[in-house]
């Protein structure tokens, strides 16, 4: 995961979609969208950040459903920036969520997985200092 220098709180992030096969869906992707893939090593195997034709900055990963992510579902996940993440987690639950992945250090920052009360997953993440 890239972040800007500044990410303002409340702002999407990141995308991420974690899944059994991410090569096949990084060919998929590299096909349909014309996106460039970068390998991310992730120890014994690699995710992909991936890059839009044109640009350098990659836009989203596409991940291996393995590791930290084994739990995660096969969906688009946005990451929501917040002050803190273990903070919006516990308001979270107090508003009807659920805690998919309960906050956990990741990317120099602090991330976790929520269900809102319709059944949308998304992440909240905040940037190391």
């Amino acid at each position: 995961m890239t972040t800007p220098s500044t990410p303002q709180p409340g702002a999407i992030l990141w995308c991420d979609l974690t899944v059994p096969d991410a090569e096949r869906v990084r060919d998929f992707y590299t096909a349909v969208a014309g996106w460039r893939a970068e390998p991310v090593d992730m120890g014994g195997y690699s995710d992909f950040c991936m890059i839009p034709p044109g640009a350098s900055e990659p836009v989203s990963g596409v991940c291996h459903a393995r590791g930290v992510n084994a739990d995660l579902p096969a969906q688009w996940l946005i990451y929501i920036t917040v002050p803190d993440a273990d903070a919006a987690a516990a308001e979270a639950k107090r508003q009807g969520g659920e805690i998919v992945v309960e906050p956990r250090n990741m990317g120099g920052g602090r991330m976790c997985v929520v269900r809102d009360p319709a059944g949308a997953v998304f992440a909240l993440y905040t940037p190391g200092k």
